[in-house]
């Protein structure tokens, strides 16, 4: 596949293509308290609590994978959530959530995953809200966290000039009811899984990082795209530089959530210690591309070069730069 066809497939992905709805809808809660110091086109809101912050956020989980398998609907439900405290250099605390039920066995399924990942990951779910007999399956999440107030890691603040990292467990399977999910977590252990989300915590405490977000439903570099379009900047990424499993095809890839994984920017002085750390918590890590001041994510393959977003035409999410 060619360079503008692969690009024409991630911008038509339903993964990507969802994320286009949030902007208008945010739009009507612009007004924000003193307490809350970043909310909208972050990974988790961001409270205002002594020397210390609170992260909020919250998951619902896709339709089709709810219907494909309740099973790992309620798993990755609990993933999803916790990836997104990790994602800003937090520490996940509880997570409660809202369970629409229009079967048993729906229902069942969707507790026997999220208990399976509740003790993988050792966080707890702490209340809810059951939905009886209703006319459909639905399941979402919220989760609390923690961090240090000085070592939070935004999605808003990447700048002209910074490398682009990413941070990938390139070790999985496709899952089986889900052909764009790569499982990296459930073959792992639970104290692998804590050190690969430590990552992120140990590279804010460090103050490497200028921006990051978790690897999410939109796939790498739709992920990215939404990290720059806060961030009200743009990127050149080399197709050739992307972790990719063995015998993986990139076109899948590049649509595929891809499990345990972060995206970030940092100054090009603190590149390799970025990657070093990421490889030291057992995440495979390269530098794929620079944050540039045109609002374009730029892709290159070899001597081929081709946009995938212009921002100023059409982002991701529709949410306004943050700066």
């Amino acid at each position: 596949m060619n360079l503008k066809d692969l690009l024409y497939e991630i911008r038509e992905f339903d993964g990507v293509k969802r994320k286009s709805d949030i902007g208008p809808i945010v739009e009507g809660f612009e007004e924000k308290e003193d307490f809350v110091i970043a909310s909208f086109g972050e990974d988790a809101a961001v409270l205002d609590f002594g020397d210390d912050v609170l992260l909020m956020s919250a998951d619902g989980i896709w339709e089709k994978m709810i219907d494909a398998d309740p099973y790992w609907a309620g798993y990755c439900s609990i993933l999803v959530n916790i990836h997104d405290i990790c994602a800003m250099g937090g520490t996940p605390l509880a997570m409660v959530n809202i369970l629409s039920m229009k079967s048993k066995e729906f229902c069942m399924e969707a507790l026997k995953g999220m208990r399976d990942a509740i003790k993988k990951f050792n966080v707890p779910i702490v209340g809810g809200h059951l939905h009886p007999a209703t006319s459909y399956n639905s399941l979402g999440v919220t989760i609390v966290g923690k961090a240090e107030k000085d070592s939070v890691i935004y999605s808003h603040t990447a700048n002209v000039g910074e490398d682009v990292v990413v941070g990938v467990d390139l070790n999985g399977r496709i899952y089986p009811t889900c052909n764009l999910c790569w499982d990296s977590v459930t073959p792992r252990d639970s104290e692998t899984l804590k050190r690969q989300m430590d990552s992120m915590k140990i590279l804010g405490k460090r103050k490497l990082l200028t921006a990051g977000k978790d690897l999410s439903n939109p796939g790498m570099l739709g992920t990215l795209g939404m990290l720059l379009e806060v961030s009200g900047v743009g990127a050149i990424v080399d197709l050739g530089d992307i972790p990719i499993p063995p015998m993986m095809q990139m076109e899948k890839w590049l649509k595929m959530y891809p499990g345990m994984g972060f995206v970030v920017t940092c100054k090009k002085k603190d590149t390799e210690e970025v990657i070093a750390v990421f490889k030291d918590h057992l995440l495979d890590a390269k530098r794929i591309g620079k944050i540039i001041e045109e609002r374009k994510l730029i892709v290159q393959d070899g001597e081929e070069k081709e946009v995938l977003f212009d921002f100023e035409k059409r982002g991701v999410t529709g949410i306004k730069a943050k700066k």
